[in-house]
């Protein structure tokens, strides 16, 4: 038996696991992955950003663990060894008709303690030379990172401290009595004390399968990425980003330097045909038709078609990803850019068709579920791992 067992091996679970034993050094800790390794989904498959918390709404989860995890982050990789950068980043907007957004978000940078300053064109193109827009916002605190050598980093240090991750272990059932909770997979069983539930894509499936309903239910977006050739690599020289839709938890199509030197360009965000469907021809049809008949996603889709239509062109059409591209940099051409990897994103969609913002974690007894964890979840693991940490060690 174990004390605490993490269901997932994303950046989140990896974290609370992690947060676990640091703060209850005698605990033992079992983290199940599924996959064959860590950070195969979710945490392998992002932009790669150090995000400085500069968009969310003060006080909100997001806000304070993005802010303390941004900080815990860079420490742990210094401590670690694991590749970091402070390059800096500009938020640009690309007409007169997105300044007062912009001042919106320097307004909420400021009031979370965000290092940033509204500049003009001309420092603008200053900084990226082959950026254009009207107006911008300096952050230049946001950085780059390896977050897959992040996951394998705190898997090292959770089995070198006597804990546990396994891998190949995909629960299917989980039982809770008066005094533990059981988890099986196809061939084994694990008895734990208390579990939580880091299953990122599949979180609210082990909602239901703990005999509780989640809150919202999961629908995967999928966020397609074109990369810079070698050549034209010059275009950017670290992170530029739109002005968000404020309707929308997603920060729009950008351009990211990786921590390898690539430039990646996007994502922009489809309905996946799976959980786990990273391309058009990956579909789980009983995944998709779950998608398709929930209420809150008949919703969303209904309210916003227009948007949703024009995303899934973008995903068919390289010369109408190319035309989003050319907003903030007008000099890319179609020839500048190859198709690289897509992720999927885990957004909860509520029945009233409402994608939830922030991150959500609910507790039924002795399971604790992470039903929410978008975008900067992996920025702020290392504090959402202290904060649930704290839940379930006071237990």
């Amino acid at each position: 038996m174990t004390d605490i067992c993490i269901v997932g091996g994303g950046i989140v679970g990896l974290a609370t696991a992690y947060a676990i034993h640091q703060k209850a050094p005698g605990t033992r800790i079992t983290v199940l992955e599924k996959e064959h390794t860590t950070a195969l989904h979710q945490s392998g498959r992002n932009s790669g950003v150090l995000h400085t918390g500069i968009y969310y709404r003060p006080g909100s989860l997001k806000a304070t663990t993005c802010r303390n995890g941004k900080l815990a982050m860079q420490q742990f990789c210094q401590e670690n060894g694991v590749p970091f950068e402070i390059c800096g980043k500009v938020i640009v907007a690309t007409d007169e008709s997105e300044v007062s957004r912009l001042e919106s978000i320097l307004q909420r940078g400021v009031a979370n303690g965000v290092d940033c300053r509204k500049i003009d064109a001309k420092e603008l193109s200053e900084i990226e030379p082959h950026a254009r827009g009207v107006a911008a916002i300096r952050v230049p605190e946001a950085g780059i990172v390896d977050y897959p050598e992040v996951c394998r980093k705190l898997a090292g240090r959770l089995t070198d401290s006597g804990n546990e991750v396994r891998f190949n272990f995909q629960v299917r059932q989980i039982e809770t009595n008066t005094n533990s909770v059981t988890l099986r997979d196809a061939h084994d069983t694990i008895e734990a004390d208390r579990v939580v539930n880091c299953a990122g894509l599949y979180s609210d499936q082990l909602v239901r399968l703990a005999g509780s309903q989640p809150t919202a239910r999961i629908v995967p977006f999928r966020g397609e990425y074109y990369e810079l050739r070698p050549e034209f690599r010059h275009l950017c020289r670290n992170l530029i980003y739109p002005v968000p839709d404020p309707m929308f938890p997603f920060l729009g199509v950008h351009f990211t330097r990786m921590i390898d030197g690539n430039v990646e360009c996007g994502p922009n965000a489809v309905l996946a045909l799976a959980r786990e469907g990273y391309d058009w021809t990956t579909m789980r049809p009983s995944e998709l038709l779950a998608s398709l008949s929930y209420r809150g996603f008949q919703r969303l889709a209904r309210k916003h078609w227009r948007m949703g239509a024009g995303e899934v062109w973008r995903s068919l059409s390289k010369s109408a990803f190319v035309t989003a591209l050319q907003k903030l940099i007008p000099e890319i051409r179609p020839e500048h850019v190859v198709r690289c990897r897509a992720g999927v994103r885990a957004q909860a969609v509520t029945a009233e068709g409402q994608l939830v913002d922030d991150f959500q974690i609910q507790t039924t007894g002795r399971v604790s579920h992470v039903i929410n964890a978008p975008s900067p979840a992996a920025t702020a693991s290392l504090q959402i791992g202290r904060h649930i940490a704290d839940k379930v060690l006071h237990r």
